[in-house]
């Protein structure tokens, strides 16, 4: 009989992550993301936040995985989205405003996504806005490493700033921020549901979570953008139609991405069988 604990060190192993290559030729500078990159995945602060933050949000409450497999799809999603957006010449404006670098947008978001869900730690409700100080004391740790006094205290306005705005509480204001707010709501697969789900949770985030059975981003046709998403019945159509369409929705994105949904076992289940946003 597994313990809860046990649980959550299983959340590892239970879905892959779109893979981020840094040796290959990507549509933005990427010489200080894969600088900082390998320090972000072996700081041990850092490391304990994410399986730390998985307590309340999978042992307590009961939801869907917001610990480390979590952080490492929805990091490797939106910097694919990044370098997607990149190549059809969207505009980016997070860095640009604080008069950083263009190759500081992507560590911004890299450090956005891995530290969004920190705020789990104090309770899973209203996540968002805890992580605020949390994430601004590690920030103050981690930033000095990489950057001058000025250069640290605008990146940290930027990581905060996409932080906060990956709940749909808060509009994004930058670029960066949408990235991060659209990427969450892209790690949806079975995987992510599958401890709820085996310890009898049947809640709508659950049932559809296990209806969708991958999620890919290409480029587009008419757009940078093109998200595809399989499900294999008509459950997952709440976390496309309504949790990544929330998510979409003042993104500074909706016209950048086209997302597909299409059911595979249609045959057997005639409630849906294509969705496009």
């Amino acid at each position: 009989m597994s313990s809860d604990t046990d649980d959550i060190d299983d959340i590892d192993d239970i879905n892959g992550a779109r893979s981020y290559d840094p040796e290959a030729e990507h549509a933005f500078p990427d010489e200080k993301l894969n600088e900082i990159l390998p320090v972000i995945e072996n700081d041990v602060e850092i490391s304990t936040y994410l399986k730390a933050q998985n307590v309340n949000a999978v042992a307590r409450k009961g939801y869907n995985d917001h610990g480390p497999k979590h952080i490492e799809i929805v990091r490797n999603r939106a910097l694919r989205l990044y370098d997607l957006l990149k190549a059809g010449d969207v505009e980016f404006n997070g860095a640009a405003d604080q008069q950083l670098d263009e190759a500081d947008e992507s560590v911004i978001i890299a450090l956005a996504a891995t530290i969004h869900d920190i705020g789990h730690i104090v309770h899973r409700d209203s996540h968002a806005y805890y992580s605020i100080p949390l994430a601004a004391d590690l920030l103050d740790r981690f930033l000095p490493q990489f950057y001058d006094t000025d250069e640290v205290v605008r990146m940290k306005a930027e990581v905060l700033h996409a932080i906060l705005c990956h709940h749909t509480e808060e509009d994004p204001l930058t670029t960066e921020a949408g990235v991060i707010r659209v990427s969450d709501a892209l790690d949806m697969e079975r995987g992510r549901s599958r401890i709820p789900y085996e310890k009898g949770g049947r809640g709508i985030n659950t049932l559809s979570s296990q209806a969708i059975s991958s999620v890919s981003l290409k480029p587009g046709e008419g757009v940078p953008v093109l998200v595809e998403i399989e499900m294999v019945n008509a459950a997952g159509v709440y976390q496309v139609d309504n949790l990544l369409k929330a998510k979409l929705h003042n993104s500074k994105l909706e016209n950048e991405i086209r997302i597909v949904a299409v059911n595979t076992k249609s045959d057997d289940d005639q409630l849906v069988e294509r969705i496009e946003l």
